[in-house]
């Protein structure tokens, strides 16, 4: 047959098919969720995220340690409170467990780039992302409290700070308050586009975050909306946001391309809880190779426009990309 164009001659080898990869990836575009519980010793496996932990305070080598060994130098840091109240009051406190975990960090590993999760789900009685009045989440009353807990991780030594409570303005609030508390060089990686999504159930298991009461389809977005999340971009990077995020990642691919294609800015996807769930749960039962699986999904993510990617996978993907798998 008199073909000229055979698009099999660049797959034939796999040195060929590495040559022409469209998309490439690195240990260094990945970020890894690392939970602390203030009132843990050691290490506990959490349930409803096999092959995950949670760590005490004593236990940071232990897990830097590991990520390091991967060759993941990017986390992103949840936390535990002993105690908490209607306001989320642990969430600011100079010696809560966040603050804690990141002095200890920065003191053994400066390099070790350290982004803080800046949300009060983990610090209310109520389980939701800002203070209440009656069951509405004030709005304008939860910016200062997030601002102030901003500030409180950027005094710990935070390369990051990463707002992911979906408050109208809380980028501003935020770069507001470091700004004139001389943490000017603390970047803002924004939760622009996090979804109301059933994908999040096993992270609030881990992080004893699940609402009291009701949902958070008052402030996350609706999952049905694809050019809010465009809107939601632009107002973050107006009000002085480094890095946007989608989240999650698989069912959103969709508007991590727009996003991509609509602002030349940093863009970070969460593979989130119930995604990694799914992988372990399937492998578990036999139906997939995890592996290829977990391969292929990030390649999904950074095929769609993403540049970096928060994982439970990180440090096995990193050892893929290590070992040729990913290109």
């Amino acid at each position: 047959m008199d073909l000229i164009h055979r698009p099999r001659r660049l797959r034939r080898t796999d040195p060929i098919r590495r040559l022409c990869r469209e998309t490439r990836v690195s240990p260094d575009s990945l970020i890894y969720p690392i939970f602390f519980d203030e009132t843990l010793q050691g290490v506990r496996p959490i349930a409803s995220l096999p092959g995950q932990n949670h760590y005490g305070l004593d236990a940071v080598h232990q897990v830097v340690d590991g990520c390091l060994a991967h060759g993941v130098r990017h986390c992103i840091l949840f936390g535990l409170p002993a105690v908490k109240d209607d306001r989320g009051s642990s969430a600011y406190d100079e010696n809560g467990v966040i603050q804690r975990a990141v002095r200890a960090i920065k003191a053994s590993y400066p390099d070790f780039n350290v982004i803080t999760d800046v949300c009060l789900c983990e610090y209310t009685s109520h389980g939701h992302c800002g203070i209440l009045h009656g069951h509405e989440v004030d709005n304008d009353d939860t910016l200062e409290v997030l601002a102030r807990t901003a500030l409180s991780h950027a005094a710990a030594g935070a390369d990051m700070v990463a707002p992911s409570d979906m408050m109208d303005g809380h980028v501003a609030a935020l770069r507001g308050a470091l700004d004139q508390n001389g943490f000017q060089q603390t970047s803002i990686m924004a939760y622009s586009a996090k979804y109301a999504s059933a994908f999040y159930g096993p992270f609030r298991t881990a992080a004893g975050s699940a609402p009291a009461f009701g949902d958070r389809r008052g402030y996350q977005m609706d999952p049905h909306n694809r050019k809010e999340a465009l809107r939601e971009c632009k107002l973050d990077i107006r009000e002085g946001a480094d890095i946007i995020m989608v989240k999650p990642a698989l069912s959103y691919l969709d508007i991590i391309r727009e996003c991509a294609d609509n602002f030349n800015y940093p863009l970070c996807a969460y593979s989130v809880s119930g995604e990694y769930a799914m992988i372990k749960s399937a492998s578990a039962a036999g139906l997939i190779d995890e592996r290829r699986v977990m391969c292929e999904t990030a390649l999904s993510v950074f095929r769609a426009g993403a540049d970096m990617l928060i994982t439970y996978y990180a440090k096995e993907l990193a050892g893929a990309i290590q070992a040729g798998e990913m290109g």
